[in-house]
């Protein structure tokens, strides 16, 4: 049995019971009140007649005789008239007259005249009022006694009695139980109506679900966004943050979001707009994963949103967003592009150095020894390759050189000239070469994307210094600078690149930031351009650099 099901029938047995419950005491307060109007009519009754004179006479006259009347002497005496007369016109039971002695004067059957009457007249002979359902010669009946006294009022010469039968005095009760009836139906069909109201309002819900598969399903909702590194949001289609997982809050630095709305959480716009945007047909995690999403740079780090639509049928539950961290994976991928470019311009030296030799091995197989230590020695004092790279002396360190090198190769090859700063003095040695090569490479081609877009001539420039084991790093080049320093950092999309703006294109520059604040160094700009030159971008990065032990 489904458990709306069950909610349903549950529902209507306790609207059953109470109305049960209702109907049994509405019946015997009903009850209640016609016996309690039966005894106040007879009570009523009863005083009426006690208090008539020619019954107090009459009744005085009885009793003050010294031997009982006889029952032929009461048939026909005026009090037996005048009880006959009020039954006749109240519909009671019986009114019966006694004297001090309980002697019966007036009653509905003759042959009881002159009898003890078979209730006791203790009560109203001491002058007290009673009203009881007893049991007497014409059956159990709603009765009242009431003294009757003399004239002058001293005490009892007798008492009236006066009853209603049952059947007289519940006569209204079908009536009452008609109603009671009409209302229990009417209290039976608005309970169900409600039961069945509330039946459909719960379905709709919980989605049709039943309590056991919503238990699996907050367990395994626990299990799924407790058990992933990705963060993971859903709101509502008003947006209302309905989910939001640990690794959510810890990326976004979000506290409680749960029962807030979008705007309210203070996001960066460009997260926002990303939450918001209608995903792509077709675009799956993967190719976020790939590449195919916009990174946003958040808090520093980078991630990647992927949203879905959720429905169930044709109804509308939300948004859920996947928010992955990929700066690791980011930074990773800027040193492989470092170490790529390295290794390129090695390879470039290999081949070239490979050529000089056979230039070398050729002059000696001729003869040309003289000639061959000539080359020899201009190619030991320029080096095994003619980088297009300005002052590069004052940069012995091996990787730097290299590396250094390879980037001129690129410049040149965008029309800009690589040069050394004058200032520039390495004594040590690269301890993390991809960390040094992720930040510089990421300042430099920064650099000369801004000089392509600037005056000629086109230039960047590079100082380099080394304290200990922090290298500090500065670029300038001869761009157009950066009008917005603020957004600097920021990541822009790829199709807002406005000729105005050189930097801050991509994620290399907020990368560089990253990896150098986890080292305890900082990326910032010094200078945002101007007087002949574009803008200047300094780095330190603490703990890359060691001092040259020799064997």
């Amino acid at each position: 049995m489904r458990f709306a099901t069950q909610v349903l029938l549950l529902q209507l047995a306790c609207v059953v019971a109470v109305v049960a419950a209702c109907t049994a005491v509405f019946a015997w307060l009903g009850v209640q009140q016609l016996r309690d109007e039966a005894e106040s009519t007879a009570l009523g009754i009863a005083r009426s007649l006690a208090v008539e004179p020619d019954v107090r006479e009459a009744v005085a006259a009885y009793s003050a005789q010294a031997s009982p009347p006889t029952a032929a002497s009461l048939e026909n005496g005026p009090l037996r008239g005048i009880a006959a007369a009020v039954e006749l016109r109240t519909e009671a039971l019986f009114v019966v007259i006694t004297d001090d002695r309980g002697i019966r004067l007036a009653h509905p059957d003759p042959s009881r005249l002159g009898e003890p009457v078979s209730t006791s007249p203790e009560a109203a002979l001491s002058g007290h009022e009673t009203v009881a359902w007893e049991r007497g010669t014409l059956g159990e009946s709603a009765r009242a006694k009431v003294p009757v006294y003399g004239d002058d009022d001293a005490k009892p010469v007798g008492e009236v009695s006066v009853g209603f039968a049952p059947s007289s005095v519940f006569a209204d009760l079908p009536g009452l139980v008609a109603g009671i009836g009409t209302a229990v139906v009417l209290a039976l069909l608005i309970g169900a109506g409600a039961s069945a109201l509330i039946r459909r309002r719960l379905e709709r819900a919980t989605l049709g679900l039943q309590p056991e598969e919503l238990a699996a399903l907050v367990q395994n909702q626990a299990a799924v966004l407790d058990g992933v590194g990705d963060g993971v949001i859903a709101w509502s289609p008003n947006e209302i943050v309905r989910v939001c997982n640990a690794a959510a809050e810890r990326m976004l630095r979000l506290d409680d979001p749960v029962g807030a709305s979008l705007d309210g959480m203070e996001l960066p716009p460009q997260l926002l707009d990303a939450l918001r945007r209608e995903p792509a047909p077709g675009r799956s995690a993967a190719d976020v994963d790939a590449g195919l999403g916009d990174g946003i740079v958040v808090n520093d780090r980078v991630v990647y949103v992927d949203t879905r639509r959720v429905r169930r049928g044709d109804r509308d539950l939300g948004t859920v967003a996947i928010v992955r961290d990929r700066t690791d994976l980011m930074a990773l991928a800027e040193r492989l592009e470092a170490v790529r470019a390295t290794t390129n311009a090695l390879r470039a030296q290999r081949h070239e150095f490979a050529n000089r030799l056979h230039v070398a091995a050729g002059l000696i197989d001729a003869d040309r020894v003289t000639d061959a230590r000539s080359f020899l020695d201009e190619l030991m004092e320029r080096g095994p390759v003619a980088y297009p790279l300005d002052a590069l002396a004052p940069v012995d360190e091996p990787f730097l050189q290299a590396f250094l090198g390879s980037k001129s190769v690129e410049a040149a090859e965008r029309g800009v000239t690589l040069r050394i700063a004058d200032d520039t003095l390495v004594l040590g040695v690269v301890a993390r070469p991809e960390d040094v090569a992720a930040v510089l490479g990421n300042l430099v081609d920064n650099a000369v994307s801004a000089a392509v877009d600037g005056p000629e001539p086109r230039w960047v420039e590079v100082s380099l210094l080394d304290d200990g084991d922090e290298l500090a790093i500065t670029v300038a080049d001869s761009g157009r600078g950066v009008v917005d320093p603020e957004a600097l950092f920021a990541r822009r999309a790829s199709t807002d690149a406005a000729p105005d703006v050189v930097r801050g294109h991509g994620v290399g520059l907020p990368l560089s930031r990253e990896l150098a604040r986890r080292l305890g160094g900082d990326v910032k700009l010094v200078d945002a351009g101007g007087d002949g030159h574009g803008a200047v971008l300094a780095a330190q990065l603490p703990h890359v650099m060691t001092t040259e032990v020799e064997a």
